[in-house]
C-alpha cells in the first residue's frame, strides 16, 4: 500500500514537471492508436475474471487484424521503393532501405540446427525434435528424483531457514547501479527518477 502511494506521487510529479512522454513505436506501421490499444490490452492481460479474458481476447484480435493489414500495406510500399531504387540503379539507397527493415545477412540457414552428442550439426527438424526429447527425458528422469515437491507454509518455516532479508543498502546499491534511460517496469517508474530521489 505504501509503495502504491509513493509510486502515484512520483508519477504525478513526473507528469507535472516533465510531461507525459508518448510511447514511440519501433516499427513504422504502428500508430499511436495501436499503442493505446496495446496498453489497454496489457491492463486486461492479468485480470483473471471471465470479463477480463473476454476483453483481452477481443483487444488481441482487433489489434492483430489492424496491425496485419497496416503492416502488409507498409511493407508493400517499402518493397516498391526498393524495387524503384534498383530499377534506377540507386543501390546505396536500396541497401539503406533494406537495412531499415532489419534484414541481416547473418540471418539464414546457418543459424538453424542443433549439435548432437557427437558434435555433429543436425538441421533435419524431426531429428532436432528427437534430440530435444532425449535431452528433456534425460534431464527429468533421473533416479532418486522426488515425485512431488512439497512446500510448507511460510509460517511453519524456521526464521533462520527463510533466507536473508533484503537490506536497505542492497536496494540503494541496486538503484545506484541501474543504467540510465532503460524501459520502465510494470510500475511505470523510470529508474532515472529513483536515482534522483536518492
Amino acid at each position: 500500500m505504501l509503495w502504491n502511494n509513493i509510486k502515484e506521487c512520483v508519477l504525478d510529479t513526473i507528469s507535472d514537471l516533465v510531461g507525459k512522454d508518448e510511447k514511440r513505436a519501433r516499427k513504422p506501421w504502428i500508430t499511436q492508436e495501436m499503442i493505446s490499444k496495446m496498453d489497454e490490452r496489457r491492463k486486461w492481460k492479468n485480470v483473471s475474471t471471465e470479463e477480463g479474458r473476454k476483453n483481452y481476447r477481443r483487444l488481441r484480435n482487433e489489434l492483430k487484424r489492424a496491425t496485419d493489414n497496416v503492416k502488409k500495406e507498409c511493407l508493400e510500399n517499402i518493397c516498391n521503393e526498393i524495387m524503384e531504387f534498383q530499377r534506377t540503379g540507386r543501390y546505396d539507397l536500396m541497401h539503406m532501405k533494406m537495412k531499415e527493415l532489419g534484414w541481416k545477412e547473418t540471418q539464414g540457414i546457418q543459424n538453424i540446427g542443433i549439435e548432437d552428442s557427437k558434435g555433429n550439426r543436425i538441421v533435419e527438424q524431426s531429428q532436432v525434435l528427437k534430440i530435444w526429447e532425449n535431452f528433456i527425458t534425460e534431464l527429468y528422469d533421473r533416479p532418486n528424483r522426488p515425485e512431488t515437491l512439497e512446500v510448507e507454509p511460510e509460517e511453519e518455516v524456521d526464521t533462520d531457514e527463510k533466507g536473508p532479508y533484503i537490506l536497505q543498502s542492497e536496494v540503494e546499491k541496486a538503484i545506484k547501479e541501474t543504467r540510465n534511460k532503460k524501459a520502465t517496469g510494470d510500475d511505470d517508474v523510470p529508474g532515472d527518477v529513483l536515482k534522483f530521489l536518492g
